[in-house]
């Protein structure tokens, strides 16, 4: 009877574990330094809430209103005789004409849905009414 005898390896190889997670944890810090947080910037308005609110993630024209019933366009203030005419040039070149709309929530609702109204007229086929997810 035979007995076959297998060498085995004296030392079984094992990768520097410490240095792998040195690594790993340097690129988690740099990736979290380099990350471009989302802002939220122009005019402060608060918004009102609601529960089921979904991210927007394409570019479109904001218009502001805030408590005191101005209307803004980005950061430039524009008169109500001049909203028309200021959003009918902004969604020429726009490929998707969606608008959004971030009325305080003290506004009186007659006044944002009659913002809402001229920017139907001048040209928005979409607007979207910005709200806060509410914390229930």
């Amino acid at each position: 009877m035979m007995v076959h005898f297998h060498k085995k390896a004296p030392y079984r190889m094992q990768p520097p574990l410490t240095s792998l997670i040195d690594i790993v944890f340097m690129l988690l810090i740099y990736f979290m330094l380099t990350t471009n947080f989302m802002v939220d910037e122009g005019i402060k308005v608060r918004l009102p809430q609601a529960s089921a609110s979904a991210p927007q993630v394409h570019k479109e024209l904001i218009v502001f209103i805030d408590r005191h019933a101005r209307v803004w366009i980005n950061d430039h203030e524009v008169p109500e005789a001049d909203l028309f005419r200021s959003v009918r040039e902004r969604l020429v070149n726009q490929r998707e004409k969606r608008v959004v709309v971030r009325a305080d929530r003290n506004l009186v609702l007659n006044r944002a849905v009659h913002v809402m109204d001229v920017l139907k007229a001048a040209g928005a086929e979409s607007i979207c009414l910005a709200t806060e997810k509410s914390g229930d």
